[in-house]
């Protein structure tokens, strides 16, 4: 239990006091309340929110890189133009998400040697390649989409600084959702060769989409203890089922077809029932077995270290007009 700023008493009376103050912090959690960086917080939900913020962070800065692929190879100005502006957010969600990290003690530079050394995770649907152009339009309808119905309940989170990024990150998560279906529904109404693009992106992104919302929540590790901490607001499973509820509907108007058999409206639930997912293919790809793991490390560890000039010259820019204050 996180005890940091508690009086020095002897042990039984300090157990009583952290109980007090555990008992009191999940009363301000059941009252709505927003935690904030310098409250008293358990040990656990502090590693919890680090846990996840930072793959968050992590995530929206190597989704950069599928995107980033296609940039130069746009079919028009105006498409150049929109996806130049998609990657340039990314960053700057991931900016905004390493800032809330940060206010809970742990470094940027932290962070990013957990990044690199494999040590912290990112999103699973990022280790899978951008194929076609196509793939643009799927990530921005499908990873998008999910992205923001993972995203928006986050905007009501505990913590304060994580719900508050999260509002600026949500809204334009529905610029890049918008872009990507209509970039599918172009491609649906164009040639044959067009529609066939689309349908074959559907078909690649469609499952690893449904794997983003994170383990059945029969074999997740996390989830019952985050709900209860209104880190979470919904499971993995209710997320997932919204999900593939809204989804639907927008592949029939698009014309194209769930590569998913056991799809079915199933009238007496009120929700579409869909077939198993490959959660071996899931594990695989987040032990680093996924297509383009190995790939996407690389280029963060590059881009790191082409970079260190620029974080060199920063400091040492600081430290002058820190001086310069000094010695006014």
């Amino acid at each position: 239990m996180y005890t940091q700023g508690l009086d020095q008493k002897p042990d039984t009376e300090k157990q009583v006091d952290g109980t007090e103050q555990l008992v009191r912090f999940q009363a301000r959690i059941d009252a709505d309340e927003k935690i904030e960086p310098k409250d008293w917080m358990p040990d656990g939900y502090r590693k919890t929110l680090i846990r996840q913020i930072s793959q968050h962070a992590h995530s929206e800065i190597v989704g950069m890189l599928p995107e980033g692929n296609w940039i130069t190879r746009a079919p028009t100005l105006r498409r150049k133009a929109i996806l130049l502006a998609k990657v340039q957010d990314e960053a700057g969600h991931g900016l905004y998400l390493y800032s809330a990290t940060e206010t809970l003690g742990v470094s940027r530079d932290q962070l990013t040697e957990q990044l690199l050394t494999g040590k912290a995770k990112y999103s699973s649907i990022f280790n899978y390649p951008t194929l076609s152009w196509a793939d643009i339009g799927a990530i921005g309808w499908l990873v998008d989409g999910a992205a923001i119905m993972n995203q928006i309940p986050l905007c009501r989170c505990s913590y304060g600084p994580y719900a508050r990024a999260m509002v600026r990150v949500c809204k334009e998560e529905s610029f890049h959702q918008r872009q990507g279906f209509e970039i599918m529904l172009e491609l649906s109404r164009g040639s044959d060769a067009q529609r066939r693009m689309a349908q074959d992106a559907l078909n690649r992104w469609w499952w690893p989409s449904l794997m983003m919302f994170g383990p059945s929540d029969v074999d997740s590790k996390h989830s019952a203890q985050s709900m209860a901490w209104k880190i979470k607001r919904f499971s993995n499973d209710e997320l997932r089922q919204k999900f593939v509820d809204v989804t639907v509907p927008q592949a029939e108007f698009l014309g194209l077809t769930m590569p998913d058999t056991d799809l079915d409206w199933n009238e007496s639930r009120g929700h579409y029932d869909f077939g198993e997912i490959d959660w071996q293919e899931f594990y695989e790809v987040l032990k680093g077995n996924g297509p383009c793991n190995r790939e996407r490390l690389a280029a963060r560890q590059s881009a790191h270290d082409d970079g260190a000039w620029v974080r060199t010259a920063a400091v040492a820019y600081a430290q002058k007009q820190k001086r310069r204050c000094q010695a006014a």
